[in-house]
């Protein structure tokens, strides 16, 4: 007989659950996640006196997101490919290299678009 499955608001509240334990596994064993955060958690008060209007601050707190999520789904890959084999395969390391790739490409956006923001808050042309 197939597993039921559970729906409205008890998937929503089994969802949030997983997402909580995604969360706290992440802070756990993710070195690089918790540095990010605590980044993404100082930044965010700098976005909304960086950012002149509410779709700047958007714009702002969005690249602290997008790391956070990278970086989750980079942990992610990490992990599947270190449980399929602990042994080095060359499209393992492709993987995890592209995962971290990833991440740097979302670092980078945070850098490029609080650069700007900055620049022009200290009077740099647009």
């Amino acid at each position: 007989m197939p597993k039921r499955r559970s729906t409205g608001l008890t998937r929503i509240w089994h969802a949030a659950g997983y997402s909580l334990r995604g969360f706290r596994a992440a802070w756990r064993n993710e070195a690089a996640f918790r540095q990010e955060a605590v980044l993404a958690a100082l930044l965010t008060p700098c976005a909304f006196w960086l950012g002149d209007t509410k779709t700047e601050v958007a714009l702002l707190l969005a690249t602290l997101a997008v790391v956070l999520i990278t970086e989750l789904l980079n942990s992610a890959i990490e992990s599947i490919v270190d449980r399929a084999s602990p042994e080095h395969h060359e499209l393992a390391g492709r993987a995890k290299d592209m995962g971290s790739a990833a991440v740097f490409v979302a670092l980078s956006l945070v850098v490029v678009v609080w650069g700007l923001m900055l620049w022009r808050r200290l009077g740099g042309s647009d």
